[in-house]
């Protein structure tokens, strides 16, 4: 069984992190900065896998002041189920991200199910104000057709906050789906609609035309349904079909317990207990100082009780507002970052 864990506590090392306060919209830099440093000592102490990849890199502890000195974890790591800092139990959730017959899934064992919630419900009221404004329709497809989507959590949790008898998921009610937006089309109310990529084409080409009151986010993915395409030429296509000025995106991962979300001007948006950095494609440990494209890295607290630390597949950079746009992705899906590291490993 994937939630057997073989490897107890440390003798000493208490969860000391595990504090509401973490995942505050008024955690200013220095906490966040403290709270990173402490993170990442808990972690080295409990968390195997990491442990090891910091070993590896002959980066010492106590020797690490600042967060540039942290290691970031190779997000392929995550296809070994047992990227924890915290024993698994039965109330764990098991998250997996979806993949091709070719490729393994990750896996991210969340053994406290309140710390996503707490994520997510936190940062949505930030970002849109609270979900009982809003009727919240889910077009989410391909993820609705497997098990284990840390989205379709996230999305039933929203959907169940916000009490509207229209919210829900769609998945072949195409036509019920037209019938309720035409209905909140009339009535002005505020209106989430949230769906993959090729999901959100497919229902801009049946003509629907959306007034003022629809916020349309869109997830990312064609997942081989629809030719790629660039995230501006999306939303531009988007844009003509439903007749709106903006498209929303929101940038997260199974391997996460946070998103950033773009709030129609091409650029994602943090909470405060989420922060990215990017390093230098040709040298995975180098941290880049400038605004030029990257590899992206995410320092994730909402992810205590497995890896907050994490060197993603995606290319970015940060911008001058200290925003991050998104630029793509390596050419090899399965070869990320540190992937010559990965081979001493």
């Amino acid at each position: 069984s994937i939630y057997k864990f073989t490897e107890k506590l440390r003798p000493g090392s208490t969860l000391v992190l595990k504090k509401e306060n973490i995942l505050s919209l008024d955690l200013s830099e220095s906490a966040f900065t403290e709270a990173a440093l402490e993170t990442f000592q808990f972690q080295y102490l409990n968390n195997a896998i990491y442990r090891g990849w910091t070993d590896l890199l002959k980066v010492k502890p106590s020797q690490v002041k600042d967060l540039e000195e942290i290691p970031f974890l190779p997000i392929e790591f995550f296809k070994n189920p047992l990227v924890v800092s915290s024993p698994v139990t039965a109330s764990s959730v098991l998250f997996t991200s979806s993949a091709t017959t070719s490729q393994t899934p990750s896996t991210h064992v969340v053994n406290d199910i309140r710390w996503y919630e707490k994520s997510f419900l936190t940062a949505f009221d930030f970002f849109y104000g609270t979900p009982t404004d809003y009727c919240i329709l889910a077009l989410l497809p391909n993820y609705l057709q497997r098990q284990g989507s840390s989205l379709v959590f996230m999305c039933k949790r929203l959907i169940e906050e916000s009490q509207h008898p229209f919210s829900g998921f769609f998945l072949d009610n195409i036509h019920d789906l037209l019938a309720k937006i035409r209905l909140l089309n009339q009535s002005g109310q505020k209106t989430l609609l949230i769906g993959v990529s090729y999901a959100l084409i497919d229902l801009c080409d049946s003509g629907i035309i959306l007034n003022e009151n629809f916020t349309v986010m869109e997830t990312g993915g064609m997942k081989g349904r629809r030719k790629e395409m660039l995230k501006q030429e999306l939303h531009t296509y988007l844009k003509n079909g439903f007749g709106i000025k903006t498209v929303h995106s929101e940038y997260g991962m199974t391997e996460l317990l946070s998103q950033a979300y773009s709030l129609g001007d091409g650029e994602f948006h943090a909470p405060p207990w989420l922060q990215f950095r990017i390093r230098e494609v040709d040298d995975p440990l180098r941290i880049r100082k400038d605004h030029k494209t990257g590899g992206i890295n995410v320092i994730d607290l909402a992810n205590q009780l497995s890896c907050s630390f994490i060197a993603t597949k995606d290319l970015g950079r940060i911008t001058e507002k200290n925003t991050l746009e998104l630029m793509g992705r390596y050419d090899n899906s399965d070869v990320r970052g540190c992937n010559l590291l990965l081979g001493e490993w």
